[in-house]
């Protein structure tokens, strides 16, 4: 998860307030300039220093193509006016990697919605397509900042809009900065990232541009500089990146291309998944060595077909209203990304063969998907495998502990990052440090408590895998906006007024935002978020869950309720399963199946504690005595 073109050797262990470097390229998405140069330049180099003005000359730099509108130099600024429509002036030089900034004034607007923006990706001559990212002075709107594309067509594609926490307005400098790794951006708005996108499409040759619309805006200080390659180092003023751990796995079935959708709509920057091959070959998302936790089936991932996965049941087991969803392939899941957004963190779960590895990365490269994927594995000969058959790809090194060196295990596997526990970081955070002066990022896993996120943070971790992307993505949020929100609490599952019958086993899912503790209770008993719920156990009826989310600035609650229904089919699924033996289970079938309802009721309460669990004898005979009263 990277860098900005500062020396990656500077401190990053300081306050949130100023952000500690690394991520950039996790998120983003952007190319940002556009070739100007009449003739071909030489290559750039990380730190080298593509453009560089202030405007003291008092004309247009060498270079600067004025393609329409007013463009002058007064006053050691250089002055972009469109009376109507859109004008730019075109300059630089074609960069994959880079951060283009610059010092912004709104001289004069037509009304607030009018804006400049800087051109990320812009031919020379101004023609479509191009890419931009945009700020209008009333930056407080919804749509105060972007990043957009002109299409060929002359229409707009907005991907991305955010707003600031205060007004560009008319007559002040903004400072305004975006960082541009591949088809990945980070806007900056006075120093503070507001806005990422994973959208920019890039050319061969764009470079970079300043345009106006409906507005005289000035600019001082343009720069463009090369970076580093490695994206995943964030830069100062950038939150972490967020990485939803198997998706919204808090929310939605782990591992599902609905908890992928889940964590894409709550603002992750990347999903974090899984990779083990079926019997057959085909590589599957899953993380178990066996389906049946997940699914409705049973068996090792490597024992069964691709055929056989693709028919199990991969969301019942979560919730009834997830019935149906199935385990995806990873082409399946790659095709998702790449049409729908987002970036994929893939583990190669277990040992693997170089073939398997190879199948892997056979699919990434058919699906197109080489610049938006990152390999970890726990297994070092995985990732070797990888950088054999695919040096292009990522590398990093999930650790339970911290190695003595980590920096030379890094060097070693050529890693792009290194991705202990949090907690192994939190207690000994010099080892970030360290890795950065090396240009390795560190991504920490798996930590769902906003108190050790603020920890992490302020030691300069780059990216936090968690199953609460949607929370850390909200204390992303406040951060950016410099003041803390309003913490939110929801419940996903069991939804609302759902009848649930005693066969199913729903996943309890809540989601908070901004929250430092998260309080879950069951019928005023404590619980936990991602506990599987055994109907069994409870009595028939209403039920409640109450959640209740407390954050810097207050505590907030929600409750949600279910009811277990009475049937046949339920109770005998409860009998089944009741651990009673073999004489009970038989006479108490006997009995439902005849409809003799009461004699089972009676019968499960003479045998309670003999021949039938107690616990589970008193829910037998009351449900029984229900359906006698029907």
């Amino acid at each position: 998860m990277k860098n900005s073109f500062v020396s990656p050797a500077r401190d990053r262990r300081v306050p949130r307030i100023r952000s500690i470097a690394a991520l950039t390229a996790l998120t983003l998405s952007g190319g940002l300039l556009a070739a100007v140069n009449l003739s071909a330049p030489a290559a750039a180099k990380p730190g080298d220093v593509v453009v560089s003005e202030n405007f003291d000359s008092g004309t247009l730099p060498a270079g600067w193509r004025a393609i329409d509108g007013e463009w002058k130099v007064e006053n050691g600024r250089l002055r972009g006016t469109a009376s109507s429509g859109t004008k730019k002036i075109t300059f630089g030089r074609h960069l994959t990697d880079f951060r283009f900034e610059a010092t912004v004034r709104f001289e004069s607007v037509a009304e607030p919605t009018r804006w400049t923006s800087l051109g990320l990706d812009v031919p020379a001559d101004g023609s479509t397509p191009w890419w931009i990212a945009t700020m209008r002075s009333g930056t407080t709107a919804a749509n105060g900042l972007e990043f957009a594309q002109l299409t060929t067509g002359n229409a707009w594609n907005v991907t991305n809009t955010a707003a600031a926490g205060y007004p560009a307005g008319t007559g002040r400098d903004v400072k305004v900065a975006v960082e541009v790794h591949g088809n990945q951006a980070r806007w900056f708005f006075d120093g503070r990232q507001l806005l990422r996108t994973t959208s920019l499409t890039r050319s061969t040759d764009g470079g970079q541009a300043l345009i106006v619309n409906g507005s005289t805006v000035s600019f001082d200080d343009v720069r463009v500089v090369e970076l580093a390659p490695n994206g995943y180092l964030r830069p100062d003023g950038a939150p972490v990146t967020v990485i939803a751990h198997r998706g919204a796995s808090s929310a939605a079935p782990e591992n599902t291309l609905v908890a992928q959708e889940v964590a894409r709509r709550a603002g992750a920057d990347w999903i974090e998944n899984d990779v083990q091959p079926s019997r057959d070959g085909v590589p599957f998302v899953l993380h178990d060595g066996t389906v049946d936790r997940t699914t409705d089936g049973a068996g090792a991932i490597r024992s069964l077909t691709a055929a056989q996965l693709k028919a199990l049941d991969a969301g019942s087991w979560f919730a009834p209203h997830y019935t149906g969803v199935r385990l995806p392939t990873l082409a399946e899941q790659l095709a998702d990304l790449r049409t729908r957004g987002g970036n994929l963190l893939l583990e190669i779960k277990g040992a693997h063969s170089r073939d398997e590895v190879a199948k892997i990365v056979e699919v990434i490269r058919a699906e197109q998907m080489t610049g938006r994927v990152f390999i970890q594995s726990f297994e070092v000969d995985a990732l070797k495998h990888t950088y054999a058959l695919a040096p292009e790809l990522p590398l990093g090194l999930l650790r339970g502990s911290l190695d003595a060196d980590p920096v030379a295990i890094a060097k070693e596997l050529h890693l792009t990052a290194y991705n202990p526990t949090g907690a192994a970081l939190i207690a000994k955070p010099e080892v970030v440090d360290g890795l950065h002066k090396a240009g390795v990022a560190v991504m920490a896993w798996t930590i769902d408590s906003a108190a050790q996120w603020r920890q992490l943070e302020q030691i300069g971790v780059d990216g936090i895998i968690t199953n609460r992307p949607a929370e850390l993505a909200g204390w992303n949020a406040a951060f950016a906006q410099g003041s803390p929100a309003e913490p939110t609490v929801s419940i996903a599952s069991p939804l609302d007024g759902a009848q649930l019958d005693r066969a199913q086993q729903p996943v309890l899912g809540v989601v908070a935002a901004n929250a430092d503790t998260v309080t879950v209770t069951l019928d005023g008993k404590p619980a936990q978020s991602g506990q599987k719920l055994d109907l069994t156990r409870l009595a028939a009826g209403r039920h409640t869950v109450r959640a209740e989310a407390t954050g810097p600035t207050g505590t907030v609650s929600t409750t949600a309720t279910f009811t277990i229904t009475v049937d046949d089919a339920g109770l005998g699924y409860l009998i089944l399963t009741s651990g009673a033996d073999a004489t009970a289970i038989k006479q108490m079938t006997d009995h439902l199946v005849k409809g003799k309802y009461d004699h089972l009721a009676r019968y499960a309460e003479r045998n309670a504690g003999q021949r039938i669990p107690a616990r589970v004898a008193g829910v037998i005979a009351a449900d029984a005595r229900t359906l006698a009263q029907r």
